[in-house]
């Protein structure tokens, strides 16, 4: 029996895991961006690339993928004269957050190299333009690094860099997406450390808070980073703090990592961990009900070690794209390089939770280099959007299924 037919008796009996199931180049070269998906489409927002002007006032690039082709395009409002417009554009920036709620996109939050933001902006994914919804309330400082998700009508925020005060937060706000008001909560329990650039889900009435970066003093009284790797829970129907006693194969803690929910569960993926001086390209596997965390580690290609990465899913598909790492080179090379020692990726990972046997054969296909020109076209098509590059272009955006 060869090769081939050995390959695809296993793709068969392992049909029921996980697998990395495309990796493309071509994609967004962007770091510290922020990504949701609506439908079938992912959008992804800012960010930047190493050698770029981050101190100039321009408007925010919005890229968006159709996760039906794997293709991305660059939208057209990417390209809109920021001066002009700045009372309801976005300028360009890193270390924002980005959530759904109903049509409407919602960044809030970030900075450039001069300054954060605390304004909300509104993308409609519908007409496809920007607005700056103006907010009433405890509005907080500006900010980046933070996270930001959604429970019913409410976008909840927590933690980050505040330039105003010169340190890491640790405050709950939540931002009523119906009349915008800001509130902030008071919380009660025993609360998580400040941090910035860490990851929070919302799983059923819970928001599950991951990782991030921290700060202590040393006994020369310096400051030193700090990572911590307890899973801690707000209960949104009381709105107290809980730490999770832990068991399993508990993650390093880290910073930058992504995180997404799938099945009832919480995934991370990816960091890095300056202490450690390690970057990571793990995905791990928490269940909120047995407090229990399992590495996974899926069939195919993985990434590689990444942080500052975006993600987002669609249906049982995750789509990690972006980020950076350190360049081929020792631990002591690349901390005496600094930030010189790093490379910003332009490529994209799917992850597939429950390929069907077509999508399993395809892979093979693509991993063998097996002939496929007598195929239909519908399949040749589908087999070169798992694999060709991307050549990004501005189309003119579409409400339709395509």
């Amino acid at each position: 029996m060869d090769t081939v037919s050995l390959h695809v008796i296993s793709v068969f009996a392992c049909a029921a895991r996980m697998w990395w199931i495309a990796h493309i180049e071509g994609c967004p070269k962007r770091v510290n961006h922020a990504a949701v998906a609506v439908n079938h489409k992912i959008y992804s927002f800012g960010g930047y690339s190493t050698g770029e002007d981050c101190r100039r006032y321009a408007s925010m690039d919005v890229h968006v993928l159709n996760t039906h082709t794997n293709r991305w395009f660059k939208h057209p409002v990417s390209d809109l004269p920021y001066f002009e417009n700045d009372d309801i554009l976005p300028y360009k920036r890193y270390g924002h957050t980005a959530v759904v709620y109903k049509e409407y996109i919602y960044i809030w939050g970030g900075r450039n190299d001069r300054s954060p933001c605390s304004v909300l902006f509104r993308f409609d994914t519908f007409w496809h333009c920007w607005t700056a919804p103006p907010t009433t309330g405890s509005i907080p400082l500006a900010r980046d690094g933070h996270s930001a998700c959604v429970w019913k009508h409410y976008m909840y925020i927590f933690g980050g860099y505040e330039d105003e005060t010169d340190l890491f937060g640790k405050q709950v706000y939540y931002l009523d997406l119906e009349t915008f008001e800001w509130n902030y909560a008071i919380c009660g329990g025993s609360e998580p450390t400040s941090r910035d650039f860490h990851t929070t889900v919302c799983i059923g009435d819970k928001i599950y808070l991951f990782g991030g970066r921290g700060a202590t003093l040393s006994p020369m009284n310096q400051p030193l980073e700090t990572y911590c790797n307890t899973v801690w829970y707000l209960d949104m129907r009381t709105l107290y703090w809980h730490s999770c006693k832990s068991t399993g194969d508990i993650p390093v803690g880290r910073r930058s990592n992504s995180a997404f929910v799938h099945n009832g569960k919480m995934y991370i993926f990816g960091g890095y961990n300056a202490v450690e001086g390690l970057h990571y390209n793990d995905l791990y596997m928490f269940d909120p009900v047995k407090f229990h965390w399992t590495m996974v580690q899926p069939h195919g290609q993985s990434p590689c070690e990444r942080r500052r990465q975006a993600c987002a899913n669609v249906g049982d598909r995750v789509f990690i794209f972006g980020g950076t790492s350190p360049m081929n080179r020792t631990r002591e090379e690349n901390a005496l390089a600094g930030i010189d020692g790093l490379v910003d990726h332009s490529d994209m990972f799917v992850l597939d939770f429950s390929p069907s046997l077509k999508t399993l054969c395809m892979v093979a296909v693509k991993n063998y280099g097996l002939y496929y020109s007598d195929l239909p076209q519908t399949l040749k098509v589908e087999l070169y959007n798992m694999q060709a590059p991307n050549k990004i272009t501005i189309n003119r955006p579409s409400n339709s299924a395509g």
